[in-house]
């Protein structure tokens, strides 16, 4: 996404829902990050309907970042933050055992194998979501790549991850979607999904 002019001075200035990471935030509801979450409409949406959970939107496109927080301050939000980093670092972001649920949504697929590595169920990234989760702790993954999705099926199955549930054409009225949801369902493409849970004892 380009850079638009306006957003270095506004995340500059912004003080309410920009954070460095949750080592150092208290909170006593259960936590659930989104990593990627783009502009932020399903997160921002999701933190308006249930507020007893508190929500991260995890991302490293200013630009993004900036027009979440937008939305966010239009909604009046409480129980959201965002925070400006790469997946990568996910475990210096997160302490151990901090979060209740992952979110990742429409990943890049990273399609050429050279570049597998790079995806976000790929099994190191696995290992440090299982670092973050809380036992019992939930990772949600929807796509509308099968060929990502029948890899990261195969990149589970080597984890400590149990499958819940699984769907190759998933859609539920009226939950929040991210754009690129909004965009594939509109289209009548179909969205694969996949609910897992972290098991630790």
């Amino acid at each position: 996404m380009r850079k638009k002019k306006w957003v270095p001075s506004f995340l500059e200035n912004e003080k309410e829902y920009l954070i460095n990471d949750l080592n150092e935030f208290e909170c006593d509801m259960p936590v659930y990050i989104e990593i990627g979450m783009g502009m932020g409409d399903f997160i921002t949406q999701s933190a308006a309907k249930d507020p007893d959970v508190f929500y991260i939107g995890l991302e490293r496109e200013e630009t993004c970042v900036a027009r979440a927080i937008k939305k966010a301050r239009e909604l009046e939000l409480r129980n959201f933050r965002v925070i400006l980093a790469d997946a990568m670092n996910i475990e210096e972001l997160c302490s151990e055992n901090s979060l209740s649920l992952i979110y990742l949504h429409f990943s890049d697929p990273w399609p050429k194998k050279r570049n597998h590595k790079r995806r976000l169920t790929y099994p190191p990234f696995l290992k440090s979501y299982e670092k973050v989760l809380k036992d019992q702790g939930i990772l949600i993954l929807k796509t509308d790549n099968e060929g990502f999705f029948d890899d990261s099926l195969t990149y589970f199955e080597s984890s400590d991850f149990e499958l819940l549930e699984t769907d190759r054409n998933y859609y539920v009225e009226g939950e929040p979607m991210t754009a690129y949801q909004a965009k594939f369902v509109s289209e009548g493409k179909p969205i694969y999904y996949a609910k897992y849970r972290i098991n630790k004892v």
